[in-house]
Formats: C-alpha cells, sequence, structure tokens
C-alpha cells in the first residue's frame, strides 16, 4: 500500500474522529452559585468552582457529552427540570420522594444530613427542641425548610433565605438566633469564614443523600450512573472528596 494511499485513510480516520467529538451532545446544566463548598463563585477567575463542579465535569467526560453551566437560585431548579429548561442539575440536591416523581435522579454521590448553627457563646441552643419559638435561618426551597415546618411548633420565626451567604450574615448581625440547613455548607462556614464567631451544635438530623437531577425521562441517567461508579472505583471520587472535604469515611 502506497503511502499517500496510508496518509489519505490517515486524514478519512482522524476527520471522523473529529466529526465523532464535535457531534457530542450539549446539556443544559445548572447550579446554586452559593452552595459553598459545593458550588462557589471564583472570585478571580469569575468561574464555578467547588465539589460539584469538579464531579459533573468528570461525569461529563466519562458519560460522553459538553455542557453549558448556568447558575440560578436553588428554589428555581426543580421548576427548570421540570420545564425542560435545563436537561441537568448539580447543587447538593437532596434526593426526595416528592422530587423524584417530577424529574429523574443519579444514584446519591453524598451522604449529608443537616445541623443547627449558633454564635459563639450561645449556649441555650443544643437540640432541635431549644428553637422552638426562636429566629431560626434557612433556605428557601431547601429540606432544612421543610424539615424545620414539619418538626417546629412555634414555626413564626422561620424565616427562609434566597441564599445560603444571606442566612449566614443575618446570624452574625443577629437578626437570627440560629441557622438550620446542610451539614457540610454549614460545617465549611464555621472552618472559614465564621471561624471564632460561630459553632454548629447538636446531632446530625434526616440523613440525606444528595443525587444529580435530571429532567425526567433523560435518557443520560444510565451513562451518568456509570460514572459516578466508576468515578468510585478507580479512586477518582475520593481524590476529589478529600480535596474539598478532607479525609473521606470508610463508609462512603
Amino acid at each position: 500500500m502506497s503511502t499517500t494511499w496510508l496518509k489519505k485513510i490517515g486524514a478519512t480516520v482522524a476527520l471522523t474522529l473529529a466529526a465523532g467529538a464535535a457531534s457530542a451532545e450539549t446539556l443544559r446544566v445548572v447550579t446554586d452559585p452559593s452552595f459553598v463548598p459545593f458550588e462557589m463563585m471564583d472570585q478571580e477567575t469569575g468561574e464555578m468552582v467547588g465539589f460539584d463542579m469538579e464531579i459533573i465535569a468528570e461525569v461529563a467526560e466519562r458519560a460522553g457529552f459538553d455542557y453549558d453551566l448556568n447558575t440560578m437560585d436553588f428554589n428555581g431548579i426543580i421548576p427548570a427540570l421540570q420545564t425542560g429548561n435545563v436537561d441537568i442539575a448539580i447543587a447538593g440536591i437532596t434526593i426526595t420522594e416528592e422530587r423524584s416523581q417530577i424529574v429523574d435522579f443519579s444514584d446519591p454521590y453524598y451522604d449529608s444530613g443537616l445541623r443547627i448553627l449558633v454564635r459563639n457563646g450561645e449556649d441555650g441552643v443544643s437540640t432541635l427542641e431549644d428553637l422552638e419559638g426562636k429566629k431560626i435561618g434557612t433556605k428557601i426551597g431547601s429540606t432544612s425548610y421543610d424539615y424545620l415546618m414539619a418538626n417546629i411548633d412555634e414555626d413564626d420565626g422561620v424565616t427562609p433565605y434566597p441564599g445560603s451567604s444571606d442566612m449566614y450574615m443575618a446570624l452574625m448581625s443577629r437578626a437570627v438566633d440560629a441557622v438550620f440547613y446542610d451539614a457540610p455548607n454549614v460545617g465549611y462556614f464555621a472552618r472559614t469564614r465564621g471561624d471564632g464567631k460561630v459553632t454548629t451544635v447538636g446531632p446530625l438530623y434526616e440523613g440525606q443523600q444528595y443525587g444529580i437531577a435530571l429532567k425526567k425521562g433523560s435518557e443520560w441517567v444510565d451513562d451518568v450512573n456509570e460514572a459516578l461508579a466508576a468515578m468510585k472505583e478507580d479512586g477518582t471520587y475520593k481524590a476529589i472528596y478529600e480535596k474539598w472535604f478532607g479525609e473521606m469515611p470508610e463508609d462512603m
């Protein structure tokens, strides 16, 4: 076979591979910009960074899709999936039976729960019962808000905020007595911006699992699950986890 013919075959193969790469479907992915350290804006680069951002990037590469990433308030994410305005959402979204009726979820990729956060020196709060009649900050559309509504009798003081930074500012400024929200988020705030000023108290409430949410009937559910499983199998998930949260528990 001539060298010229080999070059033609090589060029054809290269063009075919390039066309295949170019034809990868581009999905619309959305996240909440204020759920640190899962997703947050890097003030220097203007890009979204965090645990979830690394997870979705790796999942997309393994599952074989490209994506456009946009942000919105958390309470708008499920409705956006429900109406088909977005294809995938990753934002520390708790898998619930109610949500599963209107969107599809991947297999769980993070185990979480709910936790109380108070100002340092607040000795009167250590359990959920101690929050009765107090001003409590939480997040609009979150499972923490739903949990408070179901378990606090005197719930007039529960204030849902659009972003996690808003409820933390309310706590620091004494507009609320406590914050009740996802454990990894309140823990991260207590270790960083709130260090020496706030502390987490009490047990972990309502064990939860986060999942990647997809619009109902999505053809990508199996591919996403396979990607997550492979990441856990080859150690990629562990490396990402420990970058953002420290040593990974053995049972995860």
